[in-house]
This record gives C-alpha cells, sequence and structure tokens, in this order.
C-alpha cells in the first residue's frame, strides 16, 4: 500500500494527464483524415515516376495496391473510388443478382410503353429514312415514282411501324438474358463514374461518419490511459512513440469495426451492440436504390449496352431478323413486282439497309434522358424492396466490399499518426517518471 502510495505521490500530473488527451487528438485526427483516405479525391492526383511501374510488379502484393503504383504514380485516390469497379462486381454477386434477372429489370421498364415512346419519336422521321435508304440503295428508282408513289411507300411502312416496334421490343425481352449482363454494366459505370460509389456511402451514412470521428477522440482518450500507466512505470523514452503505434492502429481498427459490425443485433449483458451502418439498412436501400435507378441499370444505359456493348452485334442481328417480315409486309402486294423490277439482289440490299437503319432509330429513343428518367420509379422500388430484404450479412458485405482488402492502409496510416503523436509528446513533455 505504502509502494502504491509512493507511485501515485510521484506522478508528473501535467506529463500524465496530456498523455490521454494527445491520444484522444491524434484519435480524432486519425479518423477523421481516414475518412478523407477514403473517399477523396474521386480521380487519381499525383505525378508520373518513369520507372515506377515496372518496379511496382516485384513489390508485394499489399504495397502493389496503394493507389497509382501499378499505374506508375505517386500520388493518392480515395480507396472507396479506387475499388469502385470491384464494390460493383461485389454488389452484383452479393446483391443485385438476387434483386432480380435481366428479364425482371426489363420488366420493370415497362416494354409496351417504351414501344409506344419509339413510334412516336420514330415516326415523324420515317419519309426520311425511307428516302435516304432509296437514294442509297436505287436513286433511279426512288426518282421514277411518282410523288403519290412515293407517299404510298412511306405510309405503308409507317403502318407497318408500330408492329414493327414491338416486335423489337419483345424481341429484345424475349432475348435479354442473353443480351444483357448487369455484372458488366454495373462494373462499367462504376469504374467511369467512382463518384457514385461515394455517394452510396456519402448520402446516408455522413452522420455515421460523422460519429466514427467523435467516436476516434473516445477510443484515443480511453486507450490513452493505460499508455499514461506505464510511461509512468517503466518511464522509458521510446514507451509513447511505440504504443502511439498501438493505440493508432486499435483506434482505426474500432472505428471500422463501429460502422461495419456486427451485422445484427447482439446483446452483451444489459448492451445491444450493432453496426451503425447495418442498423439503418432500410434507409441505406433507398439510397442505393435511388442510385442504381437513376445512374447505373437506367433504360439509357440498357440502350448503350445492348447497342455498343460486348454483344452489341448479337443484339443488332436479332433485330435485323426479326425486322426482314415486316418490311416485306410494307412493300405489300407489289413485292414480287419490285423484287423483279429491281432484281433480287437490289431488293435484299434494300430490306436490309431498311432494317439496320431501323435498328439504330428504334432503340435511339432508350437513350433519352427525361424518357428514362421516368421509366426509373420501378426499378427504383424494385432495387429498394430486394435490398430491404437482403440478409445483413449480404448488406454489410456489399457496402464494405470496396474498402475490406485495402482496410490496413487507414491501419498502417493510423499507426504512423500514432507514433508521430507519441514523439511530439515527447519532445514537447519529455520521458515520463
Amino acid at each position: 500500500m505504502e509502494g502504491l502510495s509512493a507511485l501515485v505521490d510521484d506522478v508528473n500530473w501535467v506529463h500524465f494527464v496530456t498523455i490521454p488527451i494527445f491520444t484522444g487528438v491524434v484519435g480524432w485526427l486519425i479518423n477523421w483524415s481516414g475518412l478523407v483516405m477514403l473517399f477523396s479525391p474521386v480521380r487519381f492526383h499525383g505525378l508520373s515516376v518513369p520507372g515506377l511501374q515496372a518496379i511496382s510488379r516485384v513489390l508485394p502484393r499489399k504495397l502493389q495496391e496503394v493507389p497509382g503504383l501499378l499505374q506508375g504514380g505517386i500520388g493518392w485516390q480515395g480507396i472507396v473510388p479506387a475499388r469502385a469497379a470491384k464494390m460493383g462486381s461485389i454488389a452484383v454477386d452479393k446483391a443485385i443478382a438476387k434483386l432480380g434477372t435481366p428479364g425482371d429489370f426489363y420488366q420493370q421498364l415497362e416494354p409496351d410503353q417504351i414501344a409506344e415512346h419509339i413510334v412516336a419519336v420514330f415516326q415523324p422521321e420515317m419519309p426520311q429514312v425511307v428516302e435516304e435508304v432509296m437514294l442509297a440503295e436505287h436513286p433511279s428508282l426512288w426518282r421514277d415514282l411518282p410523288p403519290w408513289g412515293r407517299r404510298a411507300l412511306v405510309e405503308r411502312v409507317q403502318a407497318q411501324l408500330p408492329a414493327v416496334v414491338k416486335n423489337v421490343t419483345d424481341q429484345i425481352g424475349e432475348h435479354i438474358d442473353q443480351l444483357l449482363d448487369p455484372k458488366i454494366m454495373v462494373i462499367d459505370q462504376f469504374r467511369r463514374e467512382p463518384s457514385l460509389v461515394v455517394r452510396i456511402f456519402r448520402d446516408f451514412g455522413q452522420r455515421e461518419l460523422n460519429l466514427m470521428v467523435a467516436f476516434g477522440f473516445v477510443f484515443g482518450f480511453l486507450l490513452g490511459i493505460p499508455v499514461a500507466v506505464l510511461d509512468h512505470v517503466f518511464h522509458q523514452w521510446w514507451l509513447l512513440p511505440v504504443l502511439g503505434v498501438v493505440v493508432g492502429w486499435v483506434t482505426n481498427a474500432l472505428g471500422m469495426w463501429l460502422i461495419f459490425e456486427p451485422p445484427e443485433p447482439r446483446r452483451f449483458g444489459p448492451f445491444t451492440v450493432h453496426g451503425l451502418f447495418p442498423r439503418r439498412q432500410s434507409e441505406a436501400a433507398e439510397v442505393y436504390a435511388d442510385i442504381i435507378a437513376s445512374d447505373v441499370i437506367t433504360l439509357e444505359n440498357i440502350g448503350d449496352f445492348l447497342l455498343e456493348g460486348p454483344r452489341g452485334d448479337r443484339t443488332r442481328q436479332m433485330l435485323v431478323e426479326s425486322l426482314r417480315p415486316a418490311i416485306d409486309r410494307a412493300a405489300g402486294p407489289a413485292r414480287a413486282a419490285v423484287r423483279v423490277a429491281v432484281g433480287t439482289e437490289r431488293f435484299d440490299s434494300i430490306r436490309e439497309s431498311i432494317a439496320q437503319v431501323a435498328v439504330d432509330r428504334t432503340l435511339v429513343p432508350f437513350r433519352d434522358p427525361e424518357f428514362s428518367r421516368r421509366q426509373a420509379t420501378r426499378i427504383r422500388e424494385l432495387v429498394a424492396r430486394r435490398c430491404k430484404e437482403l440478409p445483413p450479412s449480404d448488406f454489410v458485405e456489399m457496402m464494405r466490399a470496396a474498402i475490406r482488402e485495402d482496410e490496413w492502409m487507414l491501419y498502417a496510416h493510423g499507426a504512423i499518426m500514432g507514433f508521430g503523436g507519441g514523439v511530439l509528446h515527447l519532445a514537447v513533455f519529455g520521458v515520463g517518471g
């Protein structure tokens, strides 16, 4: 008892009390700057270094994950936007694949309304389309036709248009599972617009992220108390920097745990513990659904993917084949006579050209941003409903996917700042004892 009293009497209280204050402030700075590292900048900012790309390939795998190194640059890109494509891939595997098939998403976009919109947009352009094709393929035949003959041909084509377009949207719907790959679409969109992934976190989780920063001070302060005791007992100059590394690492690890773990409520005596993000899964689902419906799985993006994506050639060929009979019907009773007059090869060339032009024109309304926004409501409702039904563990994995493998950078950043805080305290107050 006397030894303990002597130990307490010997305390340099200014030195002792300032240690947890220092670790608290450093813990706050660690979590605040950690959030900056997570989300900013959205694009890589740095300098290109000749030869660095080759050197980086022989570095340990963890170091290769530092944004910019594999591209031969020194700088930084936020961890979340840097891993946007990976998050997109895991989001599809964990959630979007369970939200619905490509056919489910396509049906939510109401193909009948798409067909009506295509007809409304395309019909006024039909005379120009027919004239362009005829002038390109058989200008003498087109010039020799009297005005009433030209009008009759255009009117027959226009009369066939609703049936043709309905056939197009039906054919897309029938083969959509082979033509549309949501995983590639989501990954490509997240890669092009990494800010979308940042929005997912920011739009619904800013309150929790701010709380994580505040808890950085609490964790740092509490961890600083045993550090102060050890420093007083052993009074070694190296203790504060070394223990600062531990405090910095643990503070960041606790901050990440606070956000994501546990995914489901757990009781520890009178206390219930639940991750900050998973406890608001319902609100997160609404934000996630809004971003997916407004910026990822949109009619506009589906149209681009169908025609310009990796399966675009297949889409075009399928639609051309489905349009040929409709073009034959548009020629009407005169089809056989026209085929004889212009020749079978030229007739087939005209039919093929009209079909090719029609494919491009009929899918142009898919890229109408305003129409796409109107059709997004049902996609939003579907994604929100299914996201809310996800098991909490899958929801957490979907949200954490962009961070998990790179969390070591945050912890290393915390350890470095903790070391710096220990060195700073040592420089200002000296060795405890």
